[in-house]
């Protein structure tokens, strides 16, 4: 058993660069075991992922903030806080904050992430409303 004080300690905020477009931060809430990775990660207003998907899944907590989900193909969602989303896997999808509000959520992979291209900004101003 392991019990988690908020973030896994002596870890740092991390800056997402690599697959996420805008201002990312990233807190480990535990260590990575079994192929679950908990992290808090904190969108700045239009900051995403790029799209993605799970080997097993991923669940979405928000915490505070607007954003939303889009899966391939379809309409995105808008999440707020108190609302868990489920990502089955392997569905192909981004998240991230609204235009106009930051997001933070607590993220739940399930083992390996396949990262694919960004969600360019006129793709994501154009399903998002901006």
């Amino acid at each position: 058993m392991y019990v988690a004080r908020r973030r896994l300690e002596g870890s740092a905020s991390t800056a997402r660069t690599d697959t996420f477009t805008g201002a990312v931060w990233a807190d480990p809430v535990v260590p990575t075991t079994d192929g679950t990775t908990i992290n808090d990660v904190f969108f700045s207003p239009r900051a995403r992922t790029f799209w993605h998907h799970h080997e097993h899944g991923q669940l979405l907590i928000v915490l505070s903030g607007s954003g939303f989900v889009c899966p391939d193909g379809a309409e995105p969602a808008r999440i707020e806080p108190g609302d868990v989303v489920w990502v089955p896997p392997g569905e192909r999808h981004w998240h991230g904050a609204a235009l106009d509000s930051y997001l933070l959520h607590r993220a739940v992979s399930l083992g390996a992430t396949a990262w694919a291209e960004a969600v360019v900004d006129a793709d994501y101003a154009a399903v998002v409303g901006g």
